[in-house]
């Protein structure tokens, strides 16, 4: 009975282990590879096959999963890297790396650490061609750095079954000093672009103030000069009117000897007057206004003695004259009465006076 039971035991002892053993097999023979990655199958230690994303099933104990690769872009940045210019200046330099597997099987066969491989073929590289550079087109060429940077690499990488896609300097780092030194030649730089730009603006200012001084002196000008014609145009005007005004009121001897007359006084009062001398035209002008208002019509002249004359002459500078208007009008009407009588009396003498002697005779 014993026998039986330890029998039993053993069988299912058995049992469970071939059903572990299925289990483990089942498993291992079911393969589920995920998007964006891709299985290197061996069978036998050989390479046997590369499994794409879905469900894949394998040999158990026969085919082995060598590595999972990941297909999508990766992004490797490197620790900075000290370079030498061309003019011995260490600048410290860090890089961005873009690269993407293309062949897993050159991948995993072709290259046994390809993250160090490039990351040292990024160093020497960048070494090369920054050593060729001065720090100024160190500092002001990135985009042909990186060019050149990315065409070796994509070139060395591509029998490793990788495609470097892009490679980015994130930062070029001079000395201290050096910085120093630059930053002083950017304010200079700077301050020299200010002084520019502000000499620019006092010449322009400057011209712009000239040509305002210009185009005002111009019309100014114009301006004075146009008042000066109309001046000129008013006072020729007014000239016309008065001397037609006078031919029209027909102006006799009497009235022209009063006018002047009564522009004596206003000779001797100028305050540049300091000896005034009576002229000899004023006896024959007060002999036509004698006749003029006495009505006398004989030729005989009236003798004025020196003193009455001097003594005339110093009282028309205190004479107020009274408005021009009133004396001609009264004096055309004491002319017109003065003919009058001669004509009724019958002494007139038949002799006229020309008015242009009397005016030739006259100062104005």
């Amino acid at each position: 009975m014993e026998s039986v039971l330890g029998a039993g035991s053993l069988v299912t002892i058995l049992l469970l282990v071939l059903v572990i053993l299925t289990v483990i097999t089942i498993i291992k023979s079911v393969l589920q590879v995920h998007q964006g990655y891709t299985v290197i199958v061996e069978r036998l230690g050989k390479y046997h096959k590369t499994l794409a994303p879905g469900l894949h099933f394998l040999v158990p104990f026969i085919d082995t999963v060598r590595q999972r690769i990941d297909m999508r872009e990766q992004v490797v940045p490197f620790p900075p890297q000290p370079v030498i210019t061309s003019d011995n200046i260490v600048v410290s330099i860090d890089t961005v790396i873009y690269y993407q597997v293309t062949q897993p099987e050159a991948a995993t066969y072709e290259i046994a650490n390809p993250m160090s491989a490039i990351e040292q073929l990024s160093v020497t590289t960048l070494r090369n061609i920054i050593g060729a550079m001065d720090m100024e087109q160190a500092l002001t060429g990135r985009d042909q750095i990186n060019g050149q940077l990315r065409g070796v690499l994509d070139e060395a990488t591509g029998r490793w079954g990788i495609r470097v896609s892009r490679v980015e300097l994130k930062a070029i780092d001079p000395p201290a000093t050096v910085q120093s030194a630059m930053e002083q030649q950017m304010k200079a730089e700077r301050d020299r672009r200010a002084a520019i730009l502000t000499a620019e603006g006092v010449k322009q200012s400057a011209i712009l103030t000239a040509e305002g001084e210009k185009q005002s002196a111009i019309l100014r000008a114009e301006g004075q000069a146009q008042s000066t014609i109309l001046k000129a145009q008013g006072e020729s005007r007014a000239i016309l009117q008065v001397f037609d005004a006078i031919h029209r009121g027909n102006a006799d001897p009497k009235l022209l000897s009063y006018e002047y007359i009564k522009t004596l006084p206003l000779i001797a009062n100028s305050s540049s007057s300091k000896l005034w001398i009576v002229p000899t035209e004023l006896t024959a002008a007060l002999d036509a206004v004698a006749k003029g208002f006495s009505g006398n019509t004989s030729e005989e002249k009236i003798a004025v003695d020196f003193y009455e004359e001097e003594t005339l002459a110093s009282s028309l500078a205190d004479t107020v004259l009274e408005d021009i208007d009133d004396a001609l009008a009264q004096a055309k009407g004491v002319a017109n009465q003065a003919q009058s009588d001669a004509l009724d009396a019958g002494v007139n003498t038949g002799k006229e006076v020309d008015p242009q002697d009397l005016l030739g005779q006259q100062p104005f």
